[in-house]
């Protein structure tokens, strides 16, 4: 059983908040756009692709919700799209850093703008983000939370090109927690195991493939969007006043393996 968005409303409480947070039109990011917005925040989606924005902002209540769609790696892009949330909302309180660009491809096979294309957004956009927000959430007293994931902690098979740019996330968030913390920023990062989303939908509806993943989650299945938007609203939340620095594994036990395969 997971958590709804009204269990996770009555313990999180964003009134009056404004939330940022990027590939927010799909996935994990629209799930924590989902969750804040239910918790009081007014919310502000970014992304590539205008339509999945439009959508969200249709589904909130008039006035909460702001969609900005440009490049997370571009970083005109982002100081033009902070100074639109400024400009509509006038303060920023929390930042969710979620968009990525996932390639699994053995080294000798990841071309170079295919690579460009994934640092640019994993690596490239949380540098702009964070340089651009963390001034903005130091006079609020704010938060910056990064989704990382277990790919960051440890190695894959055929994936380390994505691997090497969360690894570059888990050890942002840690050293700008450092630079940060005596500003009143707390930072920190989920670490997703396998999530089904759009990205990863093929995989997960490949009953043998699934089977290879399921295997090594102690929880016996796999993640869906709202099991990592909670974790998310915590890290954000009063509730975690005293927690930064924090890559915060949110991925079913699978990191608590020693990597070998299960036999039943």
């Amino acid at each position: 059983m997971t958590t709804s968005s009204v269990s996770k409303q009555a313990v999180f409480d964003f009134t009056g908040a404004v939330v940022l947070v990027t590939g927010g039109g799909t996935g994990i990011g629209l799930a924590v756009a989902r969750d804040f917005l239910s918790a009081g925040a007014s919310v502000v989606v970014t992304g590539r692709r205008s339509a999945p924005l439009d959508a969200f902002v249709k589904e909130a209540p008039d006035g909460r919700a702001l969609a900005v769609p440009g490049d997370i790696g571009d970083g005109a892009a982002v100081r033009a799209l902070v100074g639109t949330v400024m400009e509509h909302f006038g303060r920023l309180d929390v930042v969710v850093s979620n968009a990525a660009v996932f390639v699994s491809s053995p080294i000798t096979e990841l071309d170079e703008d295919t690579w460009q294309t994934m640092r640019a957004t994993n690596i490239d956009g949380l540098f702009h983000l964070a340089k651009a927000t963390l001034p903005l959430l130091e006079q609020s007293g704010g938060s910056f939370v990064a989704v990382s994931s277990v790919s960051g902690e440890r190695g894959d098979w055929g994936q380390a090109g994505y691997n090497a740019t969360k690894g570059a996330v888990s050890l942002f968030v840690r050293s700008l927690a450092l630079e940060w913390g005596d500003r009143g920023v707390r930072v920190n990062a989920v670490a997703p195991a396998f999530t089904v989303t759009d990205m990863t939908r093929a995989v997960a509806e490949n009953p043998p493939a699934r089977r290879v993943f399921e295997n090594r989650v102690a929880l016996g299945r796999l993640a869906g969007p709202d099991d990592i938007a909670g974790a998310v609203l915590y890290l954000a939340s009063d509730t975690a006043a005293y927690v930064t620095g924090v890559v915060l594994p949110v991925d079913g036990g699978t990191s608590a393996s020693t990597g070998q395969g299960h036999v039943e």
